[in-house]
């Protein structure tokens, strides 16, 4: 599976380590908070609203690089939406990672 990277984080930045720090910054305090939400409505049932947490999880997805994983995503949102949880397993996996990294920085 492919590694989170921060190639995207460094080119919006453009040598502004400020602005780079900042935006990590970002992910690393709204992430936890939106891959919680998503597990609680996920294990409610509640697919649609997992579905949405799904969405605002992508766009943390593509910060960090994760090109095929956004991929995956979209496909798992859009299951969601009619309440197949098929993708369940493969996006926790792409979730481990993604907490794995963000831990390092």
């Amino acid at each position: 599976m492919e590694q989170p990277n921060l190639s995207y984080i460094n080119e919006l930045s453009r040598g502004d380590d400020a602005f780079r720090d900042k935006l990590i910054s970002i992910v690393k305090t709204e992430f936890p908070h939106e891959k919680a939400q998503y597990f609680e409505n996920f294990e409610s049932k509640n697919f649609r609203e997992t579905a949405q947490n799904v969405h605002k999880l992508k766009h943390k997805i593509s910060i960090l690089g994760l090109e095929k994983s956004y991929t995956i995503a979209e496909d798992y949102e859009n299951s969601l939406r009619e309440s197949n949880i098929s993708g369940h397993e493969v996006f926790n996996e792409i979730l481990q990672i993604m907490t794995d990294y963000l831990e390092t920085l």
